[in-house]
């Protein structure tokens, strides 16, 4: 099991895989985060880039 800090804030959620700390981040992101979540300026590449960086930082952990 790996605990990773959000990568906004310092809420920290836990996961034994990538998959299941990003759903395990879900609720939180979707609360204390919605402004980025729901930016429409935000398009698949850069979910793709978020995707790509937390999997490394979740990998190096």
């Amino acid at each position: 099991m790996k605990t990773l800090k959000c990568d906004l804030c310092d809420v920290t959620a836990e996961g034994e895989t990538f998959e299941d700390w990003m759903k395990a981040l879900q609720p939180h992101y979707m609360q204390a985060h919605a402004d980025v979540v729901n930016d429409p300026s935000h398009g698949k590449a850069d979910m793709e880039k978020w995707m790509a960086e937390n999997k490394a930082r979740f990998d190096a952990a």
